[in-house]
């Protein structure tokens, strides 16, 4: 994609996700028509979605028009009925610069123990994550340019690739937040696409930071993130003065569709927490008081 063109596409995107979620809020227009469809384009040879189309004339697929027009993210898995269901879609965290082995040691035998999906550590614990978690289905995830998302791209790019040496099975990176709000999007792009390109073949989630940002920043972000080859976007780090919200998680979830994945963190700290947020559309929650939302008790436990 040449450098010239990333403002037009950033701005088709964000038109085309406003209008959908207009259409979706007014009934007044089918969101799979709401984006300008221009002479020439062949439309998605698409079996009918039920709503009467056959093939939509735009980049969106018939599921996700569906997801759009039922309030997408509000839809919650359906196998979370109790707390004890939540723990599949948890990282277990521990980000505090002053976390000891014993620490991290500690979290990989409560996230063996309850089922979490993963345990989230700053890159230098890797190895001991790894190690702890050996023979288990739980993960370990690196933060990468963490909590400032202001490293250069190579410092970042090297970090994962360092922590995937180390046993990193996901990566967790914060975007270039001060270049998203200069509407650098080419550097954004580049950001993530040397991070995504750095840790594969495992997955990468981008920290939005939305408590620093405005909407349509983080509508060009979830929409820089996939373009890059992200898996999922994220909303925060939890050291920003704000965390995640069931409004930015369901903006979220319209932006990216139903093939990139949308982790809410920082402040989600109780089941009801969590299961606003699944309905809110995250298919992953990340926490520190993971232990108290599996259990149904009360935590203060911050990242």
């Amino acid at each position: 994609m040449a450098e010239q063109d990333l403002p037009q596409l950033i701005e088709e995107i964000s038109e085309r996700v406003r209008r959908r979620i207009v259409a979706a809020r007014v009934g007044r227009e089918e969101p799979c028509t709401a984006a300008p469809w221009r002479p020439g384009e062949a439309a998605k040879e698409e079996e009918s979605c039920g709503t009467g189309c056959t093939g939509c004339r735009s980049v969106d697929s018939c599921a996700t028009v569906l997801a759009v027009q039922s309030g997408v993210g509000r839809i919650s898995p359906d196998r979370v009925r109790t707390s004890a269901d939540i723990a599949p879609y948890i990282d277990h965290t521990l980000l505090k610069p002053d976390a000891t082995r014993e620490d991290v040691v500690k979290l990989c035998e409560e996230a063996k123990r309850f089922g979490f999906a993963t345990v989230c550590i700053n890159s230098v614990h890797v190895g001991t994550a790894a190690r702890a978690l050996a023979g288990s289905k739980v993960l370990p995830i690196a933060v990468v340019g963490f909590p400032l998302g202001a490293a250069l791209p190579t410092a970042k790019a090297f970090e994962a690739r360092e922590a995937v040496r180390c046993g990193a099975r996901e990566i967790d990176m914060v975007i270039n937040i001060g270049a998203l709000k200069s509407k650098d999007y080419a550097l954004v792009l580049k950001d993530i696409a040397m991070v995504v390109e750095a840790s594969r073949p495992y997955p990468v989630k981008v920290i939005l930071e939305t408590s620093q940002l405005g909407q349509e920043e983080k509508i060009v972000g979830c929409a820089l993130s996939k373009a890059a080859g992200a898996a999922f976007v994220k909303t925060s780090t939890g050291f920003s003065g704000g965390g995640a919200t069931a409004e930015d998680v369901a903006l979220m979830r319209k932006v990216v569709g139903e093939d990139v994945g949308v982790k809410a963190s920082g402040g989600v700290r109780s089941t009801e927490d969590a299961m606003q947020m699944l309905q809110a559309g995250a298919n992953r929650i990340g926490a520190s008081a993971s232990v108290a939302i599996v259990t149904g008790q009360k935590s203060a436990a911050k990242y």
